[in-house]
């Protein structure tokens, strides 16, 4: 018989093993045990991972009661939790913004994975999983927005241009969402072709479910290299989509000359071989010598959320 699991705590420690998992991991332009950038290193990453549990547990559990009908889809929250993990997330580390993105990915995912079934082994089936996601990044309200605006207020990210429609850098957009009644949902439709945090939600997470998992899982089978498998998902992830981050921060044709050294990296065979070990390695040198313009942040985002399925499908390292 399997014994009994506390839900909600199970599904927020499966999203921090994600968070560890991805920083623990070499990949490219981004922080990790061995490199950081300044004022920003892996320790940060780790109270943040750290920080933001609580908040994972408090929506797993909004989201039994919303399967067990005591709670509105629409009253989930989901802009308050991410508010209150960027706050937490300050108080434990002064590293700066760490987790916005993945934060902005995950709580989601922690709503609906409440409100889904466990199987043998605990284990989340991916296509309920990904059902019920739609289902609470749809239903969110012009509360959500106003509340992931403060939440981008108080983390403080990098690469934030100005918007002719409901800026977040605009104090007014806020009383704009209220008085028209704006849901976060529609705020990220207009974020889409800009940023790939946005894209994922509107477009039920299709990069982290239909491309970067079904490929960190084949490779995970085929190799038997954790390491392996997250630095070339990053990879191919970064190759088939320039980082939205990197083309905010310095222009998209900057971005796309990226991705050309990502599938050049893994065109070459990647950490298999000695050439494309190289072009990893140069790789890591460009994005790290531009003031921290390169970092491909949004793309380790999305890997961060690709671990997060694998670890409520039942993966352990």
């Amino acid at each position: 018989m399997m014994p009994t699991i506390d839900k909600a705590k199970y599904t927020s420690q499966c999203l921090q093993l994600a968070i560890l998992l991805e920083v623990s991991t070499n990949k490219p332009g981004n922080v990790n045990f061995n490199l950081g950038f300044e004022g920003t290193r892996a320790e940060h990453f780790l109270a943040s991972a750290v920080a933001v549990t609580p908040s994972f547990e408090e929506g797993t559990k909004r989201g039994i009661r919303i399967a067990n009908k005591k709670l509105s889809v629409s009253k989930a929250g989901i802009g308050e939790i991410i508010k209150v993990c960027v706050t937490d997330i300050n108080t434990w580390q002064n590293g700066g913004n760490t987790l916005l993105g993945t934060v902005m990915l995950f709580v989601p995912i922690a709503v609906a994975a409440g409100m889904s079934n466990t199987k043998k082994g605990h284990t989340f089936d991916i296509v309920e999983l990904r059902r019920n996601l739609k289902t609470v990044v749809e239903a969110t309200t012009s509360q959500d927005a106003v509340d992931l605006y403060e939440a981008v207020d108080i983390a403080k990210p990098g690469g934030l241009n100005t918007s002719t429609e409901l800026d977040v850098n605009d104090p007014k957009s806020k009383q704009q969402l209220l008085k028209e009644d704006i849901p976060l949902f529609k705020v990220f439709q207009i974020g889409a072709p800009y940023d790939d945090i946005c894209f994922e939600w509107v477009n039920n997470y299709s990069i982290t479910f239909t491309e970067a998992f079904p490929y960190l899982m084949q490779v995970l089978k085929t190799k038997g290299d954790l390491n392996q498998a997250i630095v070339h998902t990053f990879l191919k992830v970064l190759a088939d989509h320039p980082d939205t981050l990197i083309a905010r921060k310095v222009g998209k044709q900057k971005a796309q000359e990226i991705s050309q050294d990502a599938q050049k990296a893994l065109k070459h065979g990647g950490l298999e071989t000695p050439a494309g070990r190289k072009a990893i390695n140069a790789l890591d040198h460009k994005l790290r010598s531009a003031d921290n313009r390169l970092n491909p942040g949004t793309t380790a985002d999305i890997i961060a959320a690709t671990l997060a399925l694998c670890t409520l499908n039942g993966f352990r390292p």
